[in-house]
């Protein structure tokens, strides 16, 4: 029985091994392109499309309505620079330590519906998250709902995550929890 535990293990090791590799080759069948944002480098999926608006940038991995950040039915994830992060937390400095709100006093839209806005709660997870070799982000995923404008009910709930380089300049939000956006950002490259 030992025996076959120890094969079965060589055997799980070999499959997580090779993950990356076929992963590596999924990409590459799909095919890929560069992408560039204040020194950073991604590879990201050639179906994605870049909509840069010079100090934020909007990356639509699905479909879109209304190629803007924070546009409702615009799946994606966002990028922005040191002009967005000076007004960033509401209409103040954007530090990481509150959500990221680009409007001071308007309320923000739901990015999932129309006639919602968003509301961000607490923090559920921060910490420090690798983006290339040699740059860590202040990582903090925050809780957020959808409610209706004139009845207040929650229509959608999701997780606001956050990636702040305050060093160069760059904070890149997701709402959508794109699974690929966490390894692409790890792998970033640097200019």
């Amino acid at each position: 029985m030992r025996k076959r535990s120890s094969v079965l293990a060589v055997l799980g090791a070999a499959a997580v091994l090779a993950a990356p590799t076929a992963a590596a080759a999924d990409a590459a069948a799909q095919g890929s392109k560069d992408f560039s944002f204040r020194g950073m480098n991604l590879k990201i999926p050639a179906a994605w499309k870049v909509h840069d608006y010079t100090d934020r940038v909007l990356v639509v991995t699905g479909g879109c309505k209304i190629p803007e950040p924070f546009a409702p039915d615009c799946r994606g994830f966002w990028l922005y620079g040191p002009k967005v992060i000076a007004y960033g937390a509401e209409g103040r400095r954007y530090t990481g330590r509150r959500p990221f709100v680009p409007a001071a006093g308007a309320p923000v839209g739901c990015p999932f519906e129309y006639g919602s806005v968003q509301v961000i709660g607490k923090a559920v997870s921060t910490g420090l998250r690798q983006v290339g070799r040699g740059h860590r982000a202040k990582y903090t995923a925050w809780a957020g709902r959808c409610v209706k404008q004139k009845s207040g009910r929650q229509t959608e709930s999701f997780v606001q995550r956050e990636w702040f380089l305050p060093a160069s300049g760059i904070v890149v939000v997701d709402v959508w929890g794109d699974r690929k956006l966490a390894g692409l950002l790890k792998n970033a490259g640097w200019s």
